[in-house]
């Protein structure tokens, strides 16, 4: 599985992007694909998670109600409309892959995952 990350760039404070992952190289069935963030100095961090075969959506508290996912299935894309950027959102964004039943618990976790994609950096200025 190859994931092709994209979207990242510098915007001011309160400010929106839009990332994509576009999941390739495989037959798709049930599978989740995941967000996570790491900030210079800091772990890495669950931001939120789409099954792309069902309607689970899962978020981190810390992006609830600013961030929204949403996927493509026919093109097995998934999608993070990030709104009302803050400073602390500055990080570089990984996209992540896996072909299991994760629940809200577990696909926070990043060793759930099996493929992982080249970060995309992300830089709010205040």
């Amino acid at each position: 599985v190859q994931l092709q990350a994209s979207g990242g760039g510098l915007v001011q404070d309160g400010g929106s992007l839009r990332l994509s992952c576009a999941a390739s190289g495989r037959a798709f069935n049930n599978y989740i694909m995941a967000w996570f963030r790491r900030a210079p100095g800091k772990e890495r961090e669950f931001v939120g998670a789409i099954k792309m075969s069902g309607g689970s959506i899962y978020y981190s508290d810390s992006v609830k109600g600013r961030f929204t996912l949403s996927k493509d299935r026919a093109k097995n894309t998934m999608y993070l409309q990030m709104n009302s950027l803050k400073s602390e959102d500055t990080a570089e964004y990984s996209c992540a892959w896996a072909d299991r039943g994760l629940i809200a618990t577990t696909a926070r976790l990043p060793h759930m995952y099996d493929y992982w994609g080249q970060g995309t950096q992300v830089t709010v200025s205040s």
